[in-house]
């Protein structure tokens, strides 16, 4: 009887053994094979929490839904000697806002932001048709002068730039002291705009030293609160948290959001959870080879949850880029 019994569990343990086998076997073939369902809801997912995130955020005080504002770009086509890299862009930003630019490496974003202050122009062999207005004027106009421009449309780069001969009390004043614009109160201008760029209470207590002497998060935010002192209407930013830790992202969008009361903002970006995060509008760029295009501008919700083109869509969803 105790022989039929230990017969009887042999079989049962047997039989699971077999069945799990068989559980796992078909498991590993489809982890190998994948299914067009299992993709498909993977798909569905990534897309359905960037869009809740987009619907979550709050909303910058200054949106209006007709776009209007002090800065667009009228029909903007740009060149590197005789390659074509920007064709027939037309923006508007809202002051008040943030609009994300967003699209595959080599479309065109950061060669478009740079025409909104005339930074292009920096390069020997580049070329500009169309118009950027600010406050209805064009900024390419003959006699126009760009360094009040680019006073005005202030940027903040990749790779933080503080002046590392310069001290961080210099380092936010040096716009001043270069435009040759007077102030009653330095030191409350100082603390201003360390305290609007996030980085008021890390540094009030070593304002004279070094720029360089801090951290990759800091100098970013210091170099907006350089970009600040001289009040810009618009601030452009190119991918300024590509370099930085998780925790420095955070503090420059939560500096981003706060800022976008008073001014607009205009980030370049390849983190799609970034650009949901921070940004009232989305435009998305993309090149086929030839020169970079807009293929659509809408609400950031609207791009991150419904598209109107298929090649937003397979962008923001993850499908290439």
């Amino acid at each position: 009887m105790s022989r039929g019994m230990d017969d009887n569990s042999t079989d049962h343990n047997n039989n699971s053994m077999q069945a799990n086998q068989k559980d796992s076997e078909e498991n590993m073939n489809q982890s190998k094979t994948g299914t067009p369902g299992v993709a498909r809801e993977r798909t569905q997912v990534s897309q359905h929490s960037l869009s809740d995130v987009a619907r979550s955020r709050s909303i910058s005080k200054g949106v209006t839904n007709n776009l209007g504002s002090g800065l667009e770009a009228k029909s903007v086509h740009a060149w590197f000697g005789s390659k074509h890299v920007l064709e027939d862009i037309s923006m508007t930003f809202d002051t008040g806002t943030v609009t994300a630019l967003i699209g595959p490496s080599g479309c065109g974003k950061s060669t478009f932001i740079r025409t909104l202050n005339r930074m292009h122009e920096f390069i020997p062999t580049a070329a500009l048709a169309g118009e950027v207005l600010l406050d209805n004027s064009d900024i390419y106009a003959p006699g126009v002068d760009v360094t009040k421009i680019r006073l005005k449309i202030g940027m903040v780069f990749q790779k933080p730039n503080p002046f590392p001969s310069m001290t961080i009390k210099e380092n936010v004043l040096s716009g001043i002291k270069l435009a040759q614009l007077k102030v009653d109160n330095q030191s409350e201008l100082l603390e201003s705009c360390l305290r609007r760029s996030g980085l008021w209470d890390e540094v009030k207590d070593r304002l004279d030293e070094y720029g360089g002497a801090l951290s990759g998060g800091q100098q970013q935010r210091l170099c907006i609160a350089r970009s600040l002192a001289v009040n810009p209407q618009v601030l452009l930013m190119d991918e300024p948290c590509s370099a930085l830790d998780p925790g420095s992202t955070l503090r420059i969008e939560e500096t981003i959001r706060e800022l976008s009361e008073s001014i607009s903002i205009v980030i370049v970006t390849h983190n799609m959870q970034q650009a949901a995060r921070v940004s009232d509008y989305t435009g998305f760029f993309l090149s086929d080879g030839g020169p970079g295009i807009l293929v659509e501008l809408g609400t950031t919700s609207d791009i991150f949850s419904n598209p109107k083109d298929k090649r937003t869509e397979d962008y923001v969803t993850g499908r290439f880029g």
